[in-house]
């Protein structure tokens, strides 16, 4: 399965009339197979507006994508997503869930078990696949979220921000173990953040949007070798760019909260 994503003149209005927004306007790019992308941002840029259109959730308006030449109309399993909030089956313990998706594919018996032990072990969850998500830290809980779709091997991982509720060294760790992942597995990975320093850290290549309608602003290459150093110039300098990018769109939605009409 080809994993290249093809955004081209994407568009979203929520809505219609006096009342629509414009959620995306005049999206085109595209994300080589293999590439770690991530689209950065303020609230209200569209961001994850557009993650959920890549995997099939929410209908474009306007544009199409694809993904390895077929057109997404639907979810499909070339595209895992990965939540913030873990998502995971509160009364199926880490091998179940992980299992969860698997049996839902027919995958005999035997097979999913090797699956699931593989898994579980590049994780680093074998110590507790016999436990519930209630017993887990929030960084278990996402690995486990993870490990669920890389059980389910699909070419493209869509992450929303999965890393956003969690401290920061945990954050950290997830970071890390993300990106041995993507080295092993070669995903193609879209992965939407508002940390512009976790952006340079993970990403080959970034997509800073602007303010309500999403539109791409700047599209930054990060050609800086693995693993990166968070106190190098290098990385400081792509920062100062990047921040001075961010917060142009961040005074535009500032601005546009303040003289919003009251609502009775």
């Amino acid at each position: 399965m080809s994993a290249e994503i093809v955004v081209a003149d994407a568009g979203k209005v929520f809505g219609s009339g006096d009342t629509g927004v414009a959620a995306l306007q005049d999206i085109t790019t595209t994300v080589p197979e293999g590439q770690f992308l991530c689209l950065l941002g303020p609230s209200g840029c569209g961001k994850s507006t557009l993650l959920n259109a890549m995997a099939g959730f929410t209908p474009l308006t306007s544009g199409r994508i694809t993904v390895g030449g077929r057109p997404v109309t639907a979810p499909g399993p070339d595209r895992g997503m990965v939540f913030q909030e873990y998502a995971l089956f509160p009364w199926m313990s880490v091998e179940d869930n992980v299992r969860f998706g698997l049996d839902i594919k027919g995958i005999p018996k035997a097979e999913a078990t090797v699956t699931v032990d593989r898994i579980v072990a590049t994780l680093g969850l074998s110590d507790f696949r016999k436990r519930y998500p209630k017993d887990l830290s929030g960084g278990m809980r996402q690995r486990v979220a993870i490990a669920r779709i890389l059980a389910l091997d699909p070419p493209v991982m869509l992450m929303d921000e999965p890393f956003g509720a969690l401290d920061a060294l945990t954050r950290r760790t997830l970071q890390d173990e993300l990106l041995r992942i993507w080295s092993e597995y070669r995903k193609t990975i879209v992965f939407v953040t508002h940390s512009i320093e976790e952006a340079i850290y993970l990403a080959d290549r970034i997509l800073v949007m602007t303010y309500r309608p999403g539109r791409i602003k700047r599209d930054v290459t990060v050609a800086m070798p693995r693993p990166r150093d968070t106190a190098s110039g290098d990385f400081n300098a792509i920062k100062r760019e990047l921040a001075g990018l961010v917060m142009e769109e961040q005074r535009r939605f500032t601005d546009a909260e303040m003289h919003a009409p009251a609502v009775d």
